[in-house]
């Protein structure tokens, strides 16, 4: 299986973060960048399906629209938006990115 996928986990609460709306944009050479994928995350967190063609070597920006899922919460947020960059280098493999988010901080890495 080849592509980009996320999972975001709610830390604070202790539960997926779920119905929060991503998206998947990737550079182009002049630095400009286009949307290639975007959706909401389910139940569990996830959205397995934000890319799944071969990533090629490329760099991507996954958007996590972070203040909208915690207003569904009931709660505010110092980060209304994480954005993270980062750089894919062999096509066959799978980018896996998770995200785990609270109201005051956030951490990601690459995931399997």
């Amino acid at each position: 299986m080849s592509g980009i996928s996320t999972h975001v986990l709610d830390t604070a609460a202790g539960r997926p973060a779920a119905a929060l709306p991503v998206a998947l944009a990737r550079m182009h050479d002049d630095g400009s960048w286009m949307l290639v994928g975007s959706g909401v995350t389910d139940s569990d967190g996830r959205l397995r399906n934000l890319l799944e063609t071969p990533p090629g070597t490329a760099t991507y920006r996954l958007t996590f629209e972070t203040e909208q899922y915690f207003a569904t919460t009931g709660t505010t947020t110092f980060f209304p938006r994480v954005v993270i960059i980062f750089r894919t280098v062999a096509s066959e493999e799978h980018y896996h990115v998770p995200l785990l988010l609270s109201r005051f901080a956030y951490s990601t890495y690459r995931g399997s």
